[in-house]
């Protein structure tokens, strides 16, 4: 499952029209110019996150499919900077939704996934930094690199803001910024749902049922979303264009496995371990295991009433 979704397309983002399910697939029909319907398959087999924008509709037998294929659905608002539901695919491992709750239950490995966290972005923090210290610490390296940015775009005293009821008088940096993280996010919740991960245990956010995927979409700002945004500081579209040009740099930067690699190296950065669980998936054809203390998975699907207990 996780190589097929990896080599998989990023998102799709569509507004303004139904997707609806014919004979042969999953269409978006849209009316044309000149009157009638114009129809675009969705290729629903190969895409990991589908964005449905303001004045979509979607049938039941569309979102169906879309299950069926394992793609992550999300309902978001204006230029997509809103998620306000969520569809995630069905049947996944809980393996690695339980090493996360072991993690994010105890606060030592907690904050361990912590500085994990950070050493992907900015390199080792010092051993026995805290939570708060290490969030002082990326303060200080965002802010120099929005100076940065900013510095070598000539965009005059930037202040990163995001109101949603203030949309149209932002600035055009800010509004691709908050477009392009929105199409991040959208990635980070597809590919954290693909695992069997929960999107709401955040290891650094926490407080809302997104929290993880804003902590995974945090590492990955500062190399695709911000450079960008800055480079849309005179456009007419920044939103639009945004949108776009990301999606057009995920098909070189092949940020999907990356994803996948990197939460899988937060959870478990024991590659032996790693391995081990990975095997154990591919081994099991969609029945459920049991547990216990000792012996960790048991086949399920077994009648032991009767048998001798070791």
């Amino acid at each position: 499952m996780l190589p097929r979704f990896g080599d998989s397309l990023s998102f799709l983002y569509l507004d303004i029209m139904r997707v609806v399910q014919d004979d042969t697939g999953v269409d978006a029909v849209v009316e044309a110019p000149g009157g009638g319907e114009q129809r675009v398959a969705i290729p629903t087999a190969a895409l990991s996150c589908l964005l449905l924008g303001p004045g979509t509709s979607i049938t039941a037998r569309a979102l169906g499919t879309l299950a069926h294929h394992g793609t992550t659905v999300l309902c978001v608002g204006v230029g997509g900077v809103r998620c306000y539901a969520a569809i995630a695919p069905k049947d996944t491992t809980s393996r690695w939704l339980e090493l996360q709750a072991r993690a994010w239950a105890d606060d030592a490995s907690r904050t361990a996934v912590a500085h994990r966290m950070y050493a992907l972005r900015f390199g080792t923090a010092p051993a026995d930094a805290t939570i708060d210290q290490l969030r002082g610490y990326e303060g200080d390296r965002m802010k120099a690199l929005y100076k940065t940015l900013a510095e070598a775009h000539h965009v005059p005293a930037f202040r990163r803001s995001y109101d949603p009821n203030d949309w149209d008088t932002q600035s055009p940096v800010n509004r691709a910024l908050s477009a392009g993280n929105s199409c991040l996010y959208g990635i980070a919740h597809a590919a954290i749902n693909a695992l069997g991960c929960s999107p709401g245990l955040g290891f650094v956010h926490t407080g809302t049922t997104m929290s993880f995927v804003r902590d995974i979409a945090d590492l990955y700002k500062a190399e695709h979303t911000l450079p960008l945004a800055f480079s849309l500081h005179t456009s007419d579209d920044p939103e639009g264009q945004a949108r776009r040009s990301f999606r057009e740099k995920l098909r070189l930067v092949k940020l999907l496995p990356q994803i996948v690699a990197d939460v899988q190296n937060l959870l478990d950065p024991d590659a032996d371990t790693r391995e081990r669980l990975e095997d154990a998936e591919d081994s099991v054809a969609e029945m459920a295991n049991l547990w216990d203390p000792e012996r960790g998975w048991v086949a399920g699907g077994v009648n032991y009433g009767g048998t001798e207990q070791p």
